[in-house]
């Protein structure tokens, strides 16, 4: 038996702020919001059974309007948020990000590294999948998180993968589950 999740990065958010933490609060930015607004007829086409998020509230946002169009909740999963990179928001995020996709082990102090995001991102979707056996699961995520969980299948993603990710941006996979 099989499980399609449906990976989806959430929309465009406000930006966090120099100084401050990647604050899981952030919302969706206007064009965000109507992004998540327009997306929502595509997921629901899909037929989901189920949609669960990371708890930040710019992934919440963005699946919300599906789940209501098809009639369920939005359960979140802590698991599912994005990643702990240890960095504090600076406009020059892109050179750690390259270093850290360069070095998959490389992890700063109390952070972790994007070889155990991909660790956690596999464990979470799998559990989804065994739980949700035979459904169609919309899973409201960030782009680091969703390009860690393609790369731990795809060899040859990286950065430049990450980098160019639109917000939103969706990506179906077909999960065999009990394997």
């Amino acid at each position: 038996m099989t499980c399609d999740i449906v990976l989806v990065r959430h929309a465009e958010s406000v930006p966090p702020a120099p100084g401050q933490p990647d604050d899981p609060e952030r919302p969706l930015t206007a064009a965000g919001v109507a992004a998540s607004e327009l997306l929502a007829d595509e997921l629901v086409a899909m037929n989901p059974t189920a949609v669960v998020s990371s708890p930040y509230r710019r992934a919440v946002e963005t699946v919300a309007p599906a789940a209501r169009r098809a009639g369920l909740e939005v359960a979140t999963r802590w698991e599912l948020r994005e990643w702990d990179s240890g960095l504090e928001p600076t406009p020059d995020y892109a050179v750690h990000y390259e270093r850290s996709w360069a070095d998959p082990d490389f992890a700063r102090p109390g952070a972790e590294s994007l070889r155990q995001l991909t660790a956690r991102a596999i464990a979470a979707v799998e559990r989804l999948a065994v739980r949700h056996e035979g459904g169609v699961v919309l899973v409201g995520s960030h782009g680091t998180f969703v390009s860690c969980l393609v790369a731990g299948f795809s060899p040859g993603i990286g950065w430049p993968f990450s980098r160019d990710m639109p917000m939103p941006a969706v990506h179906r996979l077909r999960w065999p589950s009990g394997s």
